[in-house]
């Protein structure tokens, strides 16, 4: 059997090639660090594959240059780091109003304001909840290897143009910066809906608009209830997750992105120690694994929710959770990345203390708010 090549590369660039790849023709950006090897990279790939690659006088300039190119019907990228991205939040609500798709990167940095240049998930909000104005929706992937920046990348491009929706790549400066081996899947565009909405010039046939404004009576509403079908769609449709060892885990450990592979080394230590500990991770994290969760909740066991900030996602882990089980938090703000160590330390803290071989978990109301104070405690400084 033939091996699969394999290729050495940093996340930023194979998430560059990725695009070249799946299409993408139009790319504008700005330049801001830890992100700026994808536009460094495509500066000199576009040329070569006939495409354009412009590097914009602004983050707010870039995104509405995307939006021109989609509404002429190209494949269209734009990428930039936490602040960066907050500048282009209006326009990604313009983008989701007119129903123009296009893929946004957001490798994070550590924030509030210009923070540091170091890894970070304190975009989570921003980027799930919707950063712009209005009821709209991104469709939102968390990489959290070189691999899934190749793999995602792609896939973004065809669920932007299936949905015609904005989609975003939720990575981080670790993610971004980290240089490792991957197989470099060769893409095949699926059977995708013809656009028949572009502006490409109306000889011979009617013309065509792209708008956001609605101001006949209702129209707005409609537009909105219509778009609410198809994140409820998504719902149904797109959610990704992946799990290790819950079957029999006491302790659950959920994260997302860099933070879940970091985790994911505590928790193969915890199971060589004989504790039953498993990881779940969310791929999407818009549309939530809602559902997921709440079925391994049903089991009555304990969460972990580890991320890089003060806590975001949490709030959707016990939202899915509904009070079924306990769900405690640990994370670390401001660019600050926690090891194996530390994590294997926190998520030692939580588990059960009844829990075994043969026990199930349960602890009193005493006992949990212990453990919790336990694992908030100051990690090292």
């Amino acid at each position: 059997m033939a091996k699969r090549k394999m290729l050495l590369s940093k996340g930023n660039e194979a998430l560059a090639e990725a695009a070249i790849q799946a299409g993408c023709r139009f790319y504008a950006g700005y330049p801001i660090t830890p992100q700026n090897e994808i536009p460094e990279y495509l500066a000199r790939r576009m040329p070569e594959v006939n495409g354009i690659f412009i590097q914009a006088e602004s983050e707010i300039a870039s995104i509405n240059m995307v939006y021109g190119a989609s509404a002429a019907g190209v494949r269209a990228m734009t990428s930039s780091s936490s602040p960066g991205v907050s500048l282009k939040q209006e326009a990604m609500s313009f983008l989701s109003g007119a129903e123009l798709p296009a893929v946004i990167v957001n490798i994070q940095r550590g924030g509030p304001g210009l923070g540091n240049i170091t890894a970070s998930q304190g975009d989570y909000f921003q980027a799930v909840k919707g950063g712009g104005h209005g009821d709209y929706k991104c469709l939102v992937y968390s990489p959290w290897n070189v691999q899934e920046m190749w793999d995602l990348t792609m896939r973004a491009f065809d669920k932007a143009d299936q949905y015609r929706m904005a989609v975003i790549i939720l990575g981080d400066g670790m993610v971004g910066q980290m240089m490792e081996p991957f197989h470099p899947t060769k893409y095949v565009r699926p059977a995708l809906p013809e656009k028949d909405w572009i502006l490409d010039g109306c000889k011979g046939r009617e013309p065509r608009v792209v708008r956001t404004l609605c101001m006949g009576p209702g129209e707005l509403e409609r537009h909105n209830l219509r778009l609410q079908k198809k994140y409820a769609l998504l719902r149904k449709r797109e959610v990704l997750s992946e799990a290790h060892d819950i079957e029999d885990a006491e302790l659950v450990v959920v994260a997302f992105g860099i933070a879940a592979r970091i985790a994911l080394s505590a928790v193969k230590v915890l199971r060589e120690e004989g504790r039953k500990v498993g990881l779940f991770r969310p791929v999407t994290l818009f549309p939530f694994p809602e559902k997921q969760l709440a079925a391994i909740a049903a089991r009555k066991k304990r969460f972990i929710v580890v991320e890089m900030n003060a806590g975001q996602m949490v709030e959707d882990v016990r939202l899915a959770v509904n009070g079924k089980s306990e769900v405690l938090f640990y994370g670390r703000p401001g660019g600050a990345v926690f090891n194996t160590e530390e994590l294997h330390r926190k998520i030692k803290a939580a588990y059960p203390r009844t829990a075994g071989p043969n026990k199930r978990s349960g602890q009193s109301k005493g006992t949990v708010d212990a453990v919790r104070n336990k694992i908030n405690k100051k990690p090292y400084h």
